[in-house]
């Protein structure tokens, strides 16, 4: 898919929504002399949507996150999804990243007491292991 679909796809979207904000100022405020304005904008969208039914071959390759959808439905901007998904995967990596620190202290803790109560088994366990540095 080119980027040029997805430029035109926005642009189709951007003068649609534009359009419906418009008719909605019209019909929220009518007077009986914008009636011929009304039918016009009316008559655009109608045509809008077709433009928009016609791109959407051009597009059916990109795929959108469920929840992008939940987004726009509580009223909140798409693009910040993004922004809260980094967030909440930079969230969860300082805490996976702290329960790592955690058992590397633990196991460096482990390992030293085993040495200071079994020396003669962990002197065995190092040599299995092939490693004849100190446990730390």
């Amino acid at each position: 898919m080119s980027s040029s679909a997805l430029e035109n796809l926005e642009t189709q979207l951007d003068q649609f929504v534009e359009n419906v904000r418009q008719i909605k100022v019209m019909v929220s405020d009518f007077l009986p002399q914008t009636q011929q304005l009304l039918n016009q904008k009316i008559q655009k969208m109608v045509q809008d949507l077709q433009e928009l039914d016609k791109l959407k071959s051009q597009v059916q390759e990109v795929l959108v996150p469920l929840e992008v959808f939940d987004y726009i439905d509580q009223g909140r901007n798409p693009q910040i999804y993004t922004k809260d998904c980094i967030e909440k995967a930079l969230t969860k990596n300082e805490q996976v990243k702290g329960k790592i620190d955690s058992y590397r202290k633990f196991k460096s803790h482990l390992l030293s007491e085993l040495s200071n109560n079994f020396p003669n088994e962990m002197a065995k366990y190092r040599a299995v292991r092939g490693d004849d540095r100190p446990l730390s």
